[in-house]
């Protein structure tokens, strides 16, 4: 990419697209299209054909469709999978048919079966059934992920498919329906903190095991990998800092300051026992991530404190 190449961030309004949006502008990359409130809904085949045939971008990061935590995917199965299925069939199609130079989509570590082999290697995909309460969501990011190869294999395009580990940090979605493991516990933290509750219950048994990186270091991730990754193979952004829930959630305690006790509900799902990515090919090509996980963890608290206002259930973000 060249300092004045139109770039498209698809999702800009997402976590990582906030994110993509500000490392770009810090590397220089000033001329970007779409940027919210401008984005078109990528839902509407009319609007996105509309844009692709103004904007013109010749770099494209996929950042959209709506995701969440366990409780979102259980609740709103169908609403996530065709979202992001419309969204990748036609932000895909328009780029084939404008002749984007390349575009980088970003899957999902749902995607690996559940009982695939840890860490998690590209070869493990579609080998095995996925974790149930994130099915639906899953088989759309694999989708997306095919369909990139499809057009590779039938048009040549530059088609690129990235899977981040779990990520968090300023501009994620703090509500309790949406909101993945670390935003959702912030704020309940924060929430029992103000109330002085003497105790907060946890989804779960604790036990799981997740990988955390924070959405600076995948942005950052993103954008190297544009630059010098081009394999049909999807490629891992991972290498972030393994935690069970339990450690992760007395970590975001520590930081919103509450001294409460955490109980864990052993009724509700864990999901997947162990989500770790295998990030070698990655590391070989030269990156790893720089940000340690209890600095991102005081950033977001940060970042949720200055820019979340509460409006009844939900809370709502300030925009960028």
């Amino acid at each position: 990419m060249n300092r004045d190449s139109p770039i498209y961030v698809a999702g800009g309004e997402t976590l990582l697209g906030a994110a993509l949006r500000e490392r770009l502008r810090g590397e220089g990359f000033a001329n970007l299209r779409g940027v919210p409130p401008d984005e078109p809904d990528l839902t509407s085949a009319g609007q996105v054909e509309d844009f692709f045939s103004e904007a013109r971008p010749e770099y494209v990061f996929f950042a959209a469709g709506k995701s969440g935590g366990i409780s979102l995917n259980e609740a709103r199965p169908a609403e996530l999978m065709l979202d992001n299925l419309l969204a990748t069939a036609h932000i895909l199609d328009a780029a084939r048919r404008y002749g984007v130079t390349k575009l980088l989509y970003l899957a999902s570590s749902c995607a690996y079966p559940r009982k695939a082999p840890q860490p998690l290697r590209v070869e493990s995909l579609m080998t095995g059934p996925l974790e149930p309460t994130n099915a639906a969501y899953a088989t759309a990011k694999l989708a997306g992920w095919q369909l990139c190869d499809a057009y590779r294999r039938q048009y040549g395009d530059g088609f690129v498919t990235a899977i981040p580990a779990n990520s968090f940090g300023p501009h994620d979605d703090f509500s309790l329906d949406r909101g993945h493991v670390i935003p959702a516990l912030m704020r309940r933290m924060h929430e029992a903190k103000v109330r002085g509750e003497p105790e907060l219950p946890v989804w779960g048994t604790g036990r799981p095991q997740r990988e955390f990186l924070c959405s600076r270091d995948v942005a950052d991730g993103c954008v190297f990998v544009m630059q010098h990754y081009g394999g049909p193979q999807p490629i891992n952004l991972g290498g972030g800092t393994a935690l069970s829930i339990t450690e992760a959630a007395a970590a975001i305690a520590e930081v919103v300051g509450y001294r409460g006790r955490l109980s864990f509900d052993n009724s509700k799902p864990d999901g997947m026992m162990l989500k770790m990515l295998d990030a070698t090919p990655l590391r070989r090509l030269g990156w790893r991530p720089s940000v340690d996980f209890r600095t991102a963890l005081a950033e977001t608290y940060v970042w949720f404190l200055q820019h979340a206002v509460k409006e009844g259930p939900e809370y709502v973000c300030a925009a960028i």
